[in-house]
């Protein structure tokens, strides 16, 4: 078995990660970091959930920690690209987790706050910068941080980044960089547009796959609820009645529906908040922030706004609505099961999303188990759907005994 001393890792490194409780590494980090900390570029097929941020940020920080130099006025060592503000920030705080016993310097930088501070933190100069490339972009245009200095750069969730259009960024981004340095690229889906950009970046790059692209978790319990779409809150109550959920991410297609459910379950007592793209930073932080210490039982988000949420303890996804891109399936539910645990995904199907079921299955190579045994039941959708599913892997469960459970037979 593989250990972090194993990986060739410094005393403080390895300190840092003892204090996290980290025992062993995840495939991610055993397959990447020896490749890393001899300074290879990469190309990484990833979810979440696998270890990846400790993956880069681990071999990093040796290698700035090995040659201390100063970056010069308004530059940085090594910049990290992410999609959101929230993914930026806790890449941040995983570099300054593991990076505890180093002495680097680092920030990080988004939009939708002021600038200033951001351009006061990097005037002197920071080894290390996490940043979206919106802001980045503007601090750049004004003279406000050169990129001349950059020895790393990584470019974090690069599938979601072009979802987003930050595709062009990117590629300023890229131009203003020096050619000699180490580039890391994270996918967890490879459109031809990654790909291009992939070879047309690393240089001679290892590539690394873990978890099949549009895989699912093996470890997450999945399960699809037939239901008219009137009746799609009162079923997501009677689903929230099992006190057994501890922690629950349900997603929404919509920002208006993401502020409709959270407002329904307050009224029934269960105690939730939305994020999504029209709260200011601060109010998603701090819903991000009473969800991970326990204050709300249940977050309810849209697709952007909660990739690079990286909270451990989910117990179950709710697919509130299915999305209508099969792989943003994969990217919600693989929000629950991280490190080591199982969970549970929940999907509603209304008779309009018969549809997106059905490419749901195809992309993930199965059929999602049906539950009927609900008060909410709407048998003419299940039929309609039933007659172009393939016969699921497993027998269909029964939510008897509650919904944190495994499925069962009936």
């Amino acid at each position: 078995m593989t250990t972090f001393a194993d990986l060739k890792l410094i005393e403080p490194l390895l300190r840092a990660v003892q204090a996290e409780n980290y025992e062993t590494p995840t495939p991610i980090q055993a397959l990447t970091i020896p490749h890393l900390l001899e300074g290879r570029d990469l190309f990484g097929c990833a979810q979440t959930g696998t270890g990846k941020t400790a993956a880069f940020a681990l071999p990093i920080l040796q290698r700035l920690a090995a040659n201390k130099v100063a970056a010069g006025p308004r530059r940085m060592r090594c910049l990290v690209l992410a999609p959101t503000r929230e993914l930026a920030g806790q890449i941040n705080d995983s570099f300054r987790t593991y990076g505890r016993f180093l002495g680097l310097t680092q920030t990080v930088i988004f939009g939708g706050v002021s600038q200033n501070n951001q351009a006061r933190a990097i005037s002197r100069g920071l080894d290390i910068v996490v940043a979206t490339p919106g802001r980045l972009l503007d601090l750049k245009n004004q003279g406000l941080v050169h990129l001349d200095r950059v020895e790393v750069l990584v470019l974090d969730e690069a599938d979601r980044m072009l979802d987003m259009g930050f595709i062009h960024d990117i590629r300023k981004v890229l131009a203003a960089v020096p050619h000699r340095r180490q580039t890391l690229l994270y996918s967890a889906t490879m459109p031809t547009e990654i790909a291009k950009l992939a070879e047309s970046t690393l240089r001679d790059p290892v590539r690394v796959e873990v978890t099949p692209v549009a895989t699912t978790a093996e470890r997450i319990d999945q399960r699809v609820l037939f239901v008219n779409h009137e009746n799609k809150r009162a079923l997501l109550g009677e689903v929230l009645a099992d006190p057994a959920i501890g922690r629950a991410l349900v997603f929404t297609r919509t920002k208006h529906g993401a502020n409709r459910v959270a407002e329904q379950l307050e009224k029934i007592r269960i105690r939730a908040d939305a994020i999504h793209g029209n709260k200011s930073q601060n109010a998603r932080q701090r819903a991000l922030d009473d969800f991970r210490a326990g204050r709300i039982r249940v977050l309810v988000a849209t697709d952007i706004a909660a990739r690079g949420i990286d909270i451990d303890g989910i117990t179950h996804v709710i697919n509130y609505d299915l999305p209508n891109e099969p792989e943003s399936y994969v990217h919600r539910i693989g929000r629950t099961a991280r490190a080591g645990a199982t969970g549970v995904a929940i999907s509603f199907c209304d008779a309009t999303e018969r549809p997106y079921l059905r490419g749901i299955e195809k992309v993930i190579r199965q059929a999602v188990p049906v539950v009927e045994d609900h008060p909410y039941h709407c048998p003419e959708a299940a039929r309609a759907a039933n007659s172009n599913r393939s016969p699921a892997r497993r027998p269909p469960p029964s939510r008897r005994g509650g919904w944190s459970r495994s499925a069962s037979t009936r």
